[in-house]
């Protein structure tokens, strides 16, 4: 997320779900469907699941830069409108590559949930309440989502049928978890210091304004750290295991996800 400046409020409704972000809804249910019923080491269970992984995430992405700017929206700020922030539309949030791209392919590897698109929302006139509950919307959509799928899985999953699924969406779920940690990083360019940012003296907002477009190769610095890396994949691991869902669920939803092994 990016802040601008602010500029007066247009009431009336402005979201309206865009035909991209539906088929992207449409390939994570396809995706989905493909490894309901297959068995767990078929080829067909691995495409489904990268196919449900890689397009619920999109989804959560768009959710997570949607909530962003409709608390903006609400607060204020309608170039968020005019620039289709609120359509869900995942190319409208920042670049493509970065965005989604560089996202996919780290969950492609089995990896995390990295940060990805942007929206440039105005701040200026807000209070620093304001803004630190704008900044605050995208990972709480994260976390929802962990909430939501681990409730589902651990209600409703089994061992014994449908497992591609279920450990697909559990990986899914782990995701969400590493998302919301890594985006409330108190780094520049990240959510974590949207928060902090307005306690902070204008001298010292200022010197750290031109570090933003250097956030995620701190974050890249810092999690392939080794020890770093350790605690931080252990803290996911135990905020995942509190759901009651097994960790070695997640570790084959991972394995799932890459299908070319």
């Amino acid at each position: 997320m990016r802040f601008a400046q602010a500029g007066p409020h247009r009431p009336g409704g402005a979201v309206r779900p865009s035909p991209i972000f539906l088929l992207v809804v449409i390939g994570a249910v396809v995706g989905g469907a493909l490894a309901w019923d297959a068995p767990l080491t078929s080829t067909q269970a691995k495409i489904g699941v990268f196919v449900m992984v890689v397009f619920g995430w999109i989804i959560s992405l768009c959710l997570h830069e949607f909530a962003h700017a409709y608390i903006a929206w609400r607060a204020g700020d309608r170039e968020v409108e005019l620039r289709g922030y609120l359509t869900l539309n995942p190319l409208k949030y920042s670049h493509p590559l970065l965005s989604i791209v560089l996202p996919m392919v780290f969950i492609a590897l089995g990896g995390f949930g990295l940060p990805g698109g942007a929206v440039y929302v105005h701040t200026q006139n807000f209070s620093p309440r304001t803004q630190r509950l704008i900044s605050l919307a995208g990972p709480a959509v994260n976390a929802v989502c962990a909430v939501a799928l681990l409730l589902t899985v651990r209600l409703v999953g089994t061992f014994h049928t449908h497992t591609a699924f279920w450990f697909g969406l559990s990986f899914l779920a782990l995701l969400q978890i590493s998302a919301t940690l890594l985006n409330i990083l108190p780094i520049p360019g990240l959510d974590g210091y949207g928060v902090l940012e307005p306690s902070l003296s204008y001298q010292t907002r200022r010197t750290l304004e031109q570090f933003k477009g250097f956030g995620m190769l701190l974050l890249f610095a810092l999690i392939f750290t080794p020890s770093v890396n350790h605690y931080f994949f252990q803290l996911v691991y135990g905020l995942f295991e509190l759901s009651g869902v097994p960790r070695e669920w997640a570790q084959l939803g991972s394995y799932l996800v890459r299908f070319w092994l």
